[in-house]
């Protein structure tokens, strides 16, 4: 997986995993409270129920109460109270029925076989004693009792909600109830659309994931295409200013070459040729001779040492034998000894062991800086140091010059060139440069981060 990939991965992975736990706790948030709202809607459901159960009995009791309150108990007053509770329904399942306490049933609208039945041992699919509860319940003065019942609209056996009432004069039990299917499909429906819900959430939740995700890649894409073309405009911008440094760096070797190693060999070519025209004179001619000659030699030395110093300039050999530190002493006193600034080198820690590379780049920082001091600072004096702390490897070049806008130059297409190569020369080891310059002088720091073998 390439860099770039991994940059998007990462950057979407935690925006899935974020929305993977959103989703998921918004789910079960969404599921606690839709069960929540189920129990709530339940509750309100049945307690409008019950009502409305109590109400009914409440009007059953109120159209017998003439009878009951008669003080008459024969058969035919109770067979008229009995008519009149048949006569009373609602809905296709709503009616009352009568039950004697012994368990017998007296009357049922809706189902007339059980009529003149014991069913005191009648149990439903579950084993629940049916009768047995609703006789004790109505003991102890009624209430409400959950039990199962075939429904009569279509004959299978349903939960029921009834509610029952004894009448003591006549020592019947009288009730009714609703059946309980009609809840749980109202109730079913409400589970129906809150799951609905859930699932619209849910799939809201993935789309936003997906378009999120989306997004980012994206935009990863579009940044890496922009990052791709600025770096592409940089490689093209350093590798212009590496052919313009080479060139400038050939411009100046021909320079040197041509003012003056060049002119000093033809000078040394005449006088030689004069010279040996004169050995074949006089005594006079042949002393002449001899100047000639010591001249020559004179001046052999200093191509010697002007070819020595174009050397130096190309690859100190000081740098390779005794290292950073002293090849920054010898370019001090040589810097010193021709542009008549005084230099002083200082060195704190030990600096032995540097990587040839960080070694190679710290000295040209320091040769560049030597170079504009002597262009373009008007300095009296220049402190260089190398200090060494851990694997923090520091070079310090100060100036007393009159200073110059670091920051303008650094960014001018004609002038800084000097200046953005001491920064790339940096940043190619891993390293920072800082220009500090004022009217009061220029301090150049250079620090780079060793490796653990050079430490």
């Amino acid at each position: 997986m390439k860099l770039r990939q991994k940059v998007i991965f990462l950057a979407i992975a935690p925006l899935i995993v974020a929305l993977c736990a959103i989703a998921l706790f918004v789910h079960q948030q969404a599921d606690t409270l839709a069960r929540q709202q189920r129990a709530t809607i339940e509750q309100a459901y049945l307690a409008t129920k019950r009502a409305e159960l109590q109400h009914y009995v409440e009007l059953a009791q109120h159209s017998i109460a003439p009878l009951v309150e008669s003080g008459k108990s024969d058969a035919a007053t109770q067979a008229e109270a009995m008519r009149i509770l048949s006569n009373l329904s609602y809905g296709d399942d709503g009616y009352f029925f009568v039950y004697d306490m012994q368990g017998n049933s007296l009357m049922h609208p809706r189902q007339p076989e059980l009529v003149g039945r014991n069913l005191f041992n009648l149990r439903d699919a579950e084993g629940a004693p049916t009768i047995q509860r609703l006789l004790a319940r109505t003991r102890a003065g009624g209430g409400f009792e959950r039990y199962n019942w075939a429904k009569p609209s279509t004959g299978q056996e349903v939960a029921k909600l009834g509610y029952v009432v004894p009448i003591r004069t006549w020592n019947w039990m009288m009730g009714t109830g609703i059946y309980l299917d009609d809840v749980n499909a109202a109730l079913a429906k409400v589970d129906a659309q809150e799951s609905a819900n859930i699932a619209d959430t849910m799939w809201w939740i993935a789309g936003l994931a997906i378009l999120s995700s989306v997004v980012v890649g994206g935009c990863g894409l579009l940044l890496n295409i922009s990052e791709h073309r600025v770096a592409d405009a940089t490689l093209k911008a350093l590798a212009q200013r590496v052919v313009e440094s080479q060139e400038h760096e050939r411009a100046r070797l021909s320079r040197d070459l041509h003012d003056g190693i060049s002119q000093w060999l033809v000078s040394i070519k005449l006088q030689i040729e004069a010279g040996i025209i004169k050995l074949t004179g006089s005594a006079a001619d042949q002393q002449e001779a001899r100047a000639r000659f010591e001249r020559t030699a004179e001046e052999l030395n200093k191509v010697l040492g002007e070819v020595r110093r174009i050397s130096h300039d190309l690859r100190p050999a000081l740098l390779d034998d005794l290292g950073l530190a002293a090849a920054l002493d010898h370019l001090a006193q040589e810097f010193a000894e021709h542009s008549g600034i005084e230099v002083k080198f200082s060195e704190q820690g030990e600096t032995e062991g540097v990587p040839p590379v960080v070694a190679t780049v710290l000295f040209r920082i320091a040769q560049e800086a030597l170079t504009n001091i002597e262009r373009h600072a008007a300095a009296h004096s220049v402190a260089i140091s190398l200090t060494r702390l851990g694997r923090k490897l520091d070079l310090h070049v100060i100036d007393d010059g009159n200073g110059f806008d670091s920051q303008s130059v650094a960014v001018h297409p004609q002038r800084g060139i000097g200046l953005r190569n001491m920064i790339e020369r940096m940043d190619a080891i891993g390293g920072t440069l800082r220009i500090d310059s004022s009217t009061q002088g220029t301090v150049v720091r250079a620090s780079v981060e060793l490796a653990k073998e050079a430490a």
